[in-house]
């Protein structure tokens, strides 16, 4: 199981400066208070990330939820979304992030539906602006991978400096498996976040 993939594109997608300034000293310039961790997630796999995040870098911890939630049923919420990437209509947020100006770092979390990026992060990235800030996605996934969700990640996010994101293998819905990231999985989800933290040279100090 490939628990850490470099995502080239997205670092290629950066000018020369930006990676030279921010990849490599984001851990000397940024406080805790500075970061912000935004996720959504269905069967908390994603939600158990952006907690070993948080551990590990502190920041302001965030759970995106919908105005109009989507259905409990599987294949319904499925069929939903299906039709929100075709007509590409973006679910309004319940959630409201006061002041995200004050933030430097901006971790993106989500699951792969369809291997795609949900319409809930979309509407994220078109809500807020986020230009100026280090953007940096990860993931949990059925066993497909992050499919296209990472470039749109990059595409939402033109003005912004994104850096290598992490994706590890969560629950599979469709087949009544839900939270996967937990006991030994938790432990080594949490190591490779860890290792990831410190590649992308993205962590504070200790907590």
């Amino acid at each position: 199981m490939h628990l850490l993939l470099p995502f080239l594109i997205l670092i290629s997608a950066c000018s020369p400066a930006q990676q030279a300034g921010s990849i490599t000293t984001v851990a000397d310039t940024v406080s805790s208070d500075k970061i912000l961790i935004v996720y959504l997630s269905r069967t908390n796999n994603t939600r158990a990330l952006a907690e070993m995040i948080h551990k590990q870098v502190g920041g302001k911890l965030v759970a995106l939820e919908l105005e109009n939630p989507y259905p409990k049923n599987y294949q319904a919420t499925v069929q939903q979304v299906a039709g929100e990437n075709e007509t590409g209509y973006l679910p309004p947020l319940k959630t409201k992030i006061d002041r995200i100006q004050q933030y430097d770092v901006v971790f993106v979390g989500f699951p792969t539906w369809g291997m795609q990026l949900p319409p809930p992060i979309k509407s994220f990235l078109r809500q807020y602006d986020l230009r100026g800030k280090t953007v940096v996605p990860f993931n949990s996934n059925a066993g497909y991978g992050v499919g296209s969700s990472f470039r749109t990640v990059a595409e939402l996010c033109p003005n912004s400096n994104m850096l290598e994101g992490f994706t590890t293998r969560g629950g599979v819905e469709r087949d009544g498996q839900y939270l996967v990231i937990k006991d030994e999985k938790a432990d080594e989800a949490a190591a490779a976040v860890a290792k990831w933290l410190q590649k992308i040279k993205v962590l504070t100090h200790t907590h």
